[in-house]
């Protein structure tokens, strides 16, 4: 993965030789602090011992959780403390940036080459402040002894679960971990949305969709054949991966975190794209998740770390590397284009329309709210259009106090 010194690289011996630092050992006097989770760890270590060889920096990858992180930007905003990079989750960009502790990046015609979700992801008020390496989302597995063929609507699960309980070859017609974040397919599928988006595509905090038809009639969905007694009441995440993994349950939205339990377990699975409320209609979307590398605003190297997001990990080699050691559906586009796995592709498949969690602060009052809304709908003490607009009225409550 040897690269030829850029005009980045002179740059950055010029800034540094400008600062006063001897020019003899100009690159090699800058170095960076990069803050990553401990699973990612040793891949960035590993990794930036490349760019160490190839620029001259040297490169210090020091474990971080993601609140520890937040933290302590904000902490340090007016010392520069803390790193000068750091991975995070993209829906925390939101705080990150209102709180002005990290940088926008400019990508250029490279911005491209990574999959549209995953930079509009990290894309805040117009600005993308990140450079992404992953996306993650959940998808559909059916377990294919009892469903040989992916369902192509929602009607379809129904029918199929159904039949497979009254057969008595099933517990339940679908394992249910929540009706919230898990969920959110089905009601993406009926048309539902979180937060609408205004003209510049960002997403809108005075348009909330929790009380929209296509929530509700989401909702109606798991309401339907819980209250027939074909899924729980008991919305558990634990109690769900239970019943798939144990073949009571053909079917279970989840996510790769849960691919080595069913292995484990040998659970016959096949995972696809979500169904369509209807023939021929939208399959359902999941939100995505997106991972990549901020840099702090705040840094006393500024440009040697924009340098080793965008000269460095905005490669196809380094991306290739993250997607090697630390396998996850890739956000450079030809990577995500070219995967083989199944598992992998049904993930790929299964995110190919999925919408970004939405990172404006506003997200961080729907979820106790939104979760609410699901138990007391699963439990029957209200029906879906009542709890959904419930849910509704307390989350714009709390909205317009924080304004």
């Amino acid at each position: 993965m040897k690269r030829l010194y850029s005009l980045f690289t002179l740059l950055i011996v010029f800034a540094l030789a400008l600062a006063g630092l001897p020019t003899k050992t100009a690159a090699q006097a800058a170095s960076l602090k990069i803050w990553v989770d401990d699973q990612r760890l040793p891949v960035v270590t590993e990794l930036s011992k490349q760019f160490t060889a190839d620029f001259g920096v040297e490169v210090v990858v020091e474990p971080m959780g993601i609140q520890d992180t937040k933290d302590a930007l904000k902490r340090g905003a007016s010392t520069g403390e803390g790193p000068d990079l750091f991975i995070i989750p993209h829906d925390n960009i939101g705080d990150l940036v209102e709180s002005g502790v990290v940088a926008p990046i400019d990508l250029g015609d490279k911005a491209a080459s990574f999959l549209p979700n995953a930079i509009e992801g990290f894309t805040y008020n117009g600005k993308l402040y990140g450079v992404p390496f992953a996306v993650e989302n959940i998808a559909l597995f059916r377990n294919t002894e009892l469903v040989p063929d992916a369902p192509k609507t929602w009607a379809d699960v129904a029918t199929i679960g159904k039949k497979l309980v009254d057969d008595g070859k099933a517990e339940v017609a679908i394992a249910l971990p929540d009706l919230g974040y898990n969920y959110y397919p089905v009601y993406s599928a009926f048309g539902g949305y979180i937060f609408g988006r205004d003209d510049k595509g960002s997403y809108n905090a005075d348009d909330l969709g929790m009380d929209s038809a296509g929530m509700i009639a989401g909702a109606a969905w798991a309401n339907d054949l819980i209250r027939g007694s074909y899924a729980s009441d008991n919305l558990d995440w634990e109690a769900a991966h239970v019943l798939f993994e144990t073949g009571k349950a053909p079917f279970i939205m989840s996510g790769p975190w849960a691919v080595s339990r069913f292995k484990t377990n040998k659970v016959p699975y096949a995972i696809s794209a979500f169904p369509a409320a209807k023939e021929g209609g939208e399959a359902g979307a999941p939100f995505i998740g997106v991972q990549g590398f901020m840099v702090n605003a705040n840094s006393k190297n500024l440009l040697v770390a924009q340098t080793y997001l965008t000269e460095f990990i905005a490669t196809e080699d380094s991306q290739k590397y993250f997607f090697e050691k630390d396998p996850r559906p890739s956000a450079w586009k030809s990577i995500f284009d070219a995967t083989e796995d199944p598992d992998m592709r049904g993930f790929a498949d299964a995110g190919a329309n999925g919408q970004p969690m939405p990172a404006i602060p506003a997200m961080g009052l729907v979820w106790d709210a939104w979760g609410n809304a699901g138990l007391l709908i699963a439990q029957g003490q209200l029906t879906p259009e009542a709890a959904m607009k419930e849910a509704a009225t307390q989350i714009r409550t709390q909205i317009k106090e924080k304004k």
